[in-house]
This record gives structure tokens, C-alpha cells and sequence, in this order.
């Protein structure tokens, strides 16, 4: 399901200094992989390299039996919006969009929905997650951790993605929130069959994946 080979990854701005270099890494589909690492080591960017964020300077890079290292970034985009959910480490929400309107742009992204769809999909997404009624239409910056939680996971999976990609995604929560996001993102990702790589300095969360990586043991740098 991901393939990467021989993969080379360079900022543009620093490219005398190798960022990634990943001989081979693979993942099969319904895994659900936990990559812990240091801070500043490369996650990021390798799960930008998954979800066609970013470009590789070498290599190979297959999810889906589509080759993300020749498509352009418009077809990236596509590929994104489609196969792939993407779950942030500060989640991401835009803070002037109410809860229905930051779940909405996943929809728009994809090309694939009516305005009543999107509007429809949203609130139903939102009450699958337990966020009321009163809640759909107020600003994301109003709405409490836990809410702004459910409405990223929402948005993650609006699409119903084939691959889940969480970004530190507990790093600023407390105890408490920490582990209902992980039992409620783990609940979805399994009743919808759905592949996850998360990545995390923190191996506090690991014992929910049946697989547990160090990123140095994938990244050589």
C-alpha cells in the first residue's frame, strides 16, 4: 500500500544538507503504525513526503500504486484530497470558520460534493463525534480542546480516506484528552478499515498500534 525507495529529501534552500534518506520503507494496507523520534529529527517531512505535500529529490514514493514522486503538485493536491486524511499536530482549524465550515473544506478539496452534501456530510460527522446541535456553527477558536479534537478527526475523515496521517496530534493535549482522542481516532480508523501512521516524540501513545518504529531506524540521516 506505501512503497518508498531510495528516497533523497533536500530543502531548496539547503541543498547541501540531506534531510531524508530512506533506502526502503513499506506499510500494508490496514496497518496501523506508531513512528516515535525526537523533535526536529524529519517526521513532518516524511509525512509530508506520504501525503504529496512535498516532493522528492530521489526516489520512489508509492501509496495506492500511484507514483507520488512524477505527479506535479496540482495532481498531488488531487491525490490528497481523495485517498489521504491528515490530522495536525495543533489540529490545524481555521479560527473564524465555525466547526461545519472547517470540515466543509476537506469536501471542497475533493471536487466531489454538492454544497447541501458538504453541509449535510459535516453535521453528521459532528454528531457521530458527539458535538451537539448548538456547536456546528461557532467559530472553531470558541470551541473547547476537546471539540476542536473531534472537528479535526472529522475533517480528517470526511473523505473517508484509505490512509490516516497524524502529526503529533497529542503533544499539546492533557492526560485526560490525550486518551480519548487516541481511543476515538483508533475506534474510527478500525470500524473503517482505514491504514494510520502517526508519528510522535512521545511513545506514551504506542501501545495502541500493533506496529512501533523508531524514526532512525527508517531515516539514515
Amino acid at each position: 500500500m506505501i512503497e518508498i525507495s531510495n528516497v533523497i529529501f533536500k530543502y531548496p534552500v539547503q541543498e547541501d544538507r540531506i534531510i531524508l534518506d530512506i533506502p526502503g520503507w513499506s506499510v500494508s494496507k490496514g496497518e496501523r503504525v506508531f513512528i516515535h523520534g525526537p523533535s526536529g529529527c524529519g517526521k513532518t517531512t516524511f509525512l509530508n513526503l506520504l501525503s504529496g505535500l512535498s516532493s522528492i529529490n530521489e526516489g520512489k514514493v508509492i501509496v495506492f500504486n500511484y507514483r507520488l514522486d512524477e505527479m506535479s503538485a496540482r495532481e498531488r493536491d488531487a491525490f490528497r484530497a481523495n485517498y489521504v486524511g491528515h490530522v495536525f499536530q495543533t489540529f490545524n482549524l481555521i479560527p473564524y470558520l465555525s466547526a461545519v465550515d472547517n470540515i466543509r473544506l476537506g469536501d471542497y478539496f475533493s471536487g466531489k460534493a454538492s454544497d447541501r452534501d458538504w453541509v449535510e456530510k459535516a453535521k453528521q460527522a459532528l454528531l457521530d463525534l458527539g458535538v451537539s446541535h448548538e456547536h456546528h456553527d461557532i467559530q472553531a477558536r470558541s470551541l473547547s480542546m476537546g471539540q476542536q479534537q473531534r472537528v479535526a478527526i472529522a475533517r480528517a475523515l470526511i473523505n473517508k480516506p484509505k490512509l490516516l496521517i497524524a502529526d503529533e496530534p497529542t503533544s499539546s493535549l492533557d492526560e485526560k484528552n490525550k486518551k480519548s482522542f487516541m481511543s476515538m481516532m483508533m475506534e474510527l480508523v478500525m470500524v473503517n478499515e482505514i491504514t494510520l501512521v502517526m508519528v510522535s516524540h512521545d511513545t506514551a501513545s504506542s501501545t495502541y498500534f500493533d506496529r512501533v518504529e523508531e524514526f532512525n531506524s527508517i531515516n539514515l540521516r
